[in-house]
């Protein structure tokens, strides 16, 4: 297993819809053992393949109740609202009260295309929410209110020209 660097904000394949996967192999397996690893060492509670440069649409995760991965996610159904400070690997060490539904409902394949499906409210919604966006190509900064991401942007984009 390897832990891998985690691609950050600006990187363009953080905006890039992941593809499905249709190979459900050794490679498979060890990406998502890999990702889990990565993720440990971050430490974070859920990453997806295009956060580490691979396309594939692939995330894990684990609130605390143990490892679990999602191949091919789709989100199912979503309910409520629950405003939370939320964080991304891929804009490290920042976080915003963000409003997204309280529920959620992910369903996919795992590594050996067997059916799964993921459900929770509070935290393990909000993490299969945001991990199906990162899927989808979508920053959390794009659930930001309209004057945040601007402000939120302006900082990013001046941190990263005083560490360049």
């Amino acid at each position: 297993m390897a832990i891998f660097p985690i691609r950050t904000f600006p990187d363009p394949v953080l905006r890039m819809r992941a593809s499905p996967v249709i190979e459900f192999d050794e490679e498979l397996r060890r990406l998502v053992a890999d990702m889990l690893e990565t993720m440990y060492a971050a430490p974070g509670v859920g990453l997806t393949a295009n956060q580490i440069g691979v396309a594939s649409s692939v995330f894990v995760f684990d609130i605390g109740e143990g490892p679990h991965h999602v191949v091919n996610p789709v989100l199912e159904e979503t309910s409520g609202s629950w405003t939370y400070e939320e964080g991304c690997l891929s804009v490290p060490e920042r976080y915003w009260p963000i409003a997204r539904p309280a529920f959620s409902a992910v369903s996919g394949v795992d590594v050996f295309g067997g059916q799964v499906r993921y459900e929770g409210d509070q935290l393990l919604g909000r993490v299969l929410q945001h991990e199906f966006d990162h899927i989808q190509g979508t920053l959390l900064l794009s659930r930001l209110g309209r004057r945040t991401r601007k402000q939120a942007l302006r900082e990013l984009r001046e941190e990263s020209m005083r560490s360049a």
